[in-house]
């Protein structure tokens, strides 16, 4: 990629993981600041084929509120984070206290698409065990 392209595209590694920091910190005011406001989350899990879908701050926010609340320990070890044009791939695993007191641990890959620098889509794969 040239240095042109570079300045040019806002999406980069560093904004990748400045996403994955604010999750981490679960801090929903802080994660919502990267979405666009007519943004599109794609849950791993759902009964259409894209999973559940979640559109617009208010829906979005709710979802990640919901995840919070059931799993308060919740965290995203980064593995590795990729950008092309206005794509980024993070790959992570997730860990978490379930509700029953179980540990839950998969890995997971987010594919973001971005528009002017915000999430206009975030679409979830996970490998669950079991």
């Amino acid at each position: 990629m040239s240095l042109a392209e570079k300045i040019e595209n806002p999406v980069t590694v560093e904004l990748l993981e400045a996403i994955g920091d604010a999750f981490n910190a679960r801090d929903v005011d802080r994660i919502m600041s990267f979405f666009a406001e007519d943004a599109v989350f794609d849950n791993a899990r759902g009964a259409e084929v894209h999973g559940q879908r979640f559109a617009g701050h208010a829906a979005i926010r709710a979802a990640f509120e919901g995840v919070i609340a059931r799993s308060p320990d919740i965290q995203w070890h980064g593995i590795d984070h990729r950008v092309a044009g206005d794509k980024g791939y993070s790959e992570w695993r997730r860990q978490a206290t379930g509700p029953d007191g179980r540990m839950e641990d998969c890995l997971g890959l987010d594919i973001f698409t971005f528009r002017d620098g915000l999430i206009a889509r975030k679409d979830t794969y996970m490998k669950l065990v079991g």
